[in-house]
């Protein structure tokens, strides 16, 4: 994240005012996207990894009750990814700053949109981390997992852009395109948007479907693990 926002910096400031500040912001769409794969293969390791090791045995063996053991891993992954990617976006003010503040360029802290996109990136990636953990519990396999949830993210996502209209009512409501909504400005959005027969989601719309999804898939995979053996 920080890379990105040096060589965007750099870029930025070469080319002067004439792209201007509103597109400083946008570092944080295109780091959250690389850096989102990253944390979906993080988030679907820790889960699977067990599974692959045989060590989940021990894990359940030490906490009888199946579901805390659950849910304590998928909070400490999710507040992990949080902490992390707050000091990401954090660092990478700091050299936007370095490259753009004499030019007036850096992002505009008290800009409520701005803020927003500052925020978002540290919950998007948090909440794909979940989600991967999530497919990570069902699937239980990790080369499975995976290939699921980086299908999800990137294949069924780029086929849904398919200009056929049952594909295009269901592309809003994917995990990837619904929750990068809290990624982008609104002229953004508006510009997707124009002449799209789908629904047109807000920024916390959109990241309220992402985690509408986390919690369907991750109340699937408490309930198989109440009833199938480690």
């Amino acid at each position: 994240m920080v890379a990105i926002a040096a060589a965007f910096s750099a870029l930025l400031a070469s080319q002067g005012a004439a792209q201007g500040a509103p597109a400083s912001i946008l570092v944080f769409s295109i780091a959250a996207s690389m850096a989102s794969l990253a944390v979906a293969v993080l988030g679907t390791f820790v889960i699977t990894g067990e599974y692959s090791t045989g060590m989940i045995r021990s894990t359940l063996a030490a906490v009888p009750r199946r579901l805390q053991a659950l849910w304590a891993k998928g909070l400490v992954l999710a507040v992990s990814i949080f902490l992390v990617s707050i000091v990401g976006v954090a660092l990478s003010l700091a050299v936007m700053k370095l490259f753009l503040g004499a030019k007036g360029l850096a992002p505009d802290l008290g800009n409520r949109e701005t803020l927003r996109i500052l925020l978002g990136t540290a919950l998007y990636l948090t909440a794909i981390a979940s989600l991967a953990f999530a497919i990570g519990a069902l699937l239980r396999h990790s080369a499975g997992a995976l290939a699921a949830v980086l299908g999800l993210l990137l294949v069924i996502e780029n086929l849904a852009q398919i200009p056929w209209k049952p594909l295009q009512l269901i592309s809003p409501f994917l995990p990837g395109t619904a929750g990068s909504k809290i990624l982008m400005t609104q002229a953004e959005i508006n510009a997707i948007s124009h002449g799209s027969v789908g629904a047109v989601l807000g920024p916390w719309q959109g990241f309220a479907v992402l985690l509408a999804w986390v919690a369907v898939l991750l109340t699937a995979a408490a309930a198989l693990l109440r009833h199938r053996n480690a």
